[in-house]
């Protein structure tokens, strides 16, 4: 053989050994990795073939699977749409999974390895194969009452069981009709999910775990609070500068109280009545005499800092710990760069409500086969002590006289104990503020704690407050818990 046949059989070789090679590692590699992968349409088109498991509330399905004529054998809907859309999400021949959708859907699908035994039965009695199901923690009655409490307005409101970390509500609004996505019709689907994607208003996002965060305003001051008496260095009678305006040290500028009022007689106020009126240049004084890496160290005690799965990915609160004296000052009061979504404010409150121990937050009750066994029911699950029990019933001390005395007075509920904290947070000279507002009830029982943001002021604009806006949404939320 010459030499130029032979330097073309060597090519040949070697094109011949990198087919040999890819095709080999698709097959035996990466088979796993693209037969799950959202743009593989045979693997969408074998699973809508089947039926996949419903998703359920209380008993009734909010997700399911209906057998239907036509190119595909099931069609996936969502009986009450935009009501649960951010918790189930949507399942899409087009767009693929998301939520709920997407965190369990392998089990719903009935592929995932803990269904293995059910679909050895199927195969065993000549049955279709099918998915399992899912059973969420939400109480149908508590996330109606906050949908509607919050209206058209834009904003979210999380409600959790102290104690367990159970999810009793999350609602986002606007919100979306997850039907319009799981249609067979693709040239609606498609339609529809350019409308989503280019609305101003990001229906699609869900504001109470994800998303874009929100500055906390005052009701940030929990966790200094928080951090000021685990210190050591305070009480709640601990006396604190609270004059109209703080001079920030570093600056020309000072730091106001709301109205540019004295915090109280001759400019003087306590820590329990710092939160009770919210008094922005006590907590700004606390801010520098801490410093920030204590806010954040408390922060994080509370767990907030951290990347939680609900199973839904939470997005983590962004607390700065390296800050000069006049930044602590503001994020000690939630301004400058601190960001929280609802959930975070909510396990703040139901971390105090439980003498101080943080429980991880858990939208899922039980998970079954297509059998109807229970293949897994997650525990509640502490996160940490974020404060102690002394610290814990102080801080609610201070927040029952938020809501009897100062600043919450709207969240008051006939007969029952209302411990909360109200927010009004600065977004920027032309928007208006961010209404906030969280609590938790009855104070000696705790059985709920909410938060509430409404964005922008809400139906109030610029003449909103956490305490006129939020709070009366909170305490629908608590009322619906607590109805005998």
């Amino acid at each position: 053989m010459n030499g130029p046949l032979r330097r073309l059989a060597v090519v040949v070789a070697l094109l011949l050994g990198s087919l040999l090679l890819s095709t080999s590692w698709v097959q035996f590699v990466d088979a796993a990795g693209v037969s799950a992968g959202q743009g593989n349409v045979r693997e969408v088109y074998r699973e809508f073939g089947r039926e996949r498991g419903p998703i359920v509330v209380a008993g009734q399905p909010v997700a399911e699977s209906v057998e239907v004529d036509g190119a595909y054998r099931y069609l996936r809907q969502y009986p009450q749409g935009p009501l649960y859309a951010h918790t189930t999400g949507y399942y899409s021949i087009v767009y693929g999974t998301s939520a709920m959708e997407r965190a369990y859907n392998d089990v719903l699908a009935g592929t995932a390895d803990s269904l293995f035994y059910s679909r050895i039965g199927q195969v065993l009695t000549g049955q279709d194969p099918s998915g399992g199901s899912v059973q969420l923690t939400l109480d149908p009655e508590v996330q109606q009452v906050a949908a509607e409490a919050l209206g058209e307005q834009r904003g979210a409101v999380v409600a959790l069981e102290p104690a367990t970390g159970r999810v009793l509500a999350m609602v986002s609004s606007p919100s979306y009709d997850p039907d319009r996505l799981s249609s067979h019709d693709l040239g609606d689907v498609r339609q529809a999910w350019q409308e989503l994607n280019e609305a101003e208003s990001r229906p699609l996002e869900n504001r109470a775990i994800a998303g874009r965060l929100y500055p906390p305003g005052s009701v940030f001051k929990i966790v200094t609070a928080s951090a000021a008496l685990e210190s050591g260095q305070y009480t709640p009678e601990t006396q604190l500068p609270g004059p109209a305006e703080l001079d920030l040290p570093q600056t020309t500028t000072t730091l106001p109280n709301y109205g540019r009022v004295p915090c109280g007689p001759d400019d003087l106020t306590t820590l329990a009545d710092a939160l009770r009126t919210s008094c922005n240049p006590a907590f700004g004084q606390i801010g520098i005499d801490l410093g920030a890496g204590a806010i954040r160290d408390q922060a994080a005690a509370f767990g907030i800092l951290e990347q939680l799965e609900i199973p839904l990915t939470a997005t983590p609160a962004v607390v700065p710990g390296d800050l000069n004296a006049p930044q602590s000052a503001q994020a000690a009061i939630g301004q400058f760069d601190v960001r929280v979504s609802p959930l975070h404010v909510a396990m703040v409150s139901a971390g105090i409500a439980n003498d101080g121990v943080v429980m991880r937050p858990q939208l899922v009750r039980t998970v079954r086969g297509p059998d109807l066994q229970v293949v897994d029911e997650p525990q509640p699950e502490a996160i940490g002590a974020a404060v102690s029990p002394e610290t814990a019933q102080q801080l609610t001390d201070m927040m029952v006289q938020v809501v009897e005395a100062g600043t919450g007075t709207s969240a008051q509920i006939a007969g029952v104990v209302v411990a909360g904290k109200t927010g009004t947070a600065q977004t920027g000279n032309d928007t208006d503020p961010h209404a906030w507002f969280t609590s938790f009830a009855p104070a000696d029982d705790p059985q709920v704690a909410v938060a509430v943001v409404v964005e922008n002021g809400g139906d109030l604009g610029s003449e909103t407050s956490g305490g006129r806006v939020a709070a009366p949404i909170a305490r629908a939320v608590m009322e619906a818990v607590l109805a005998p």
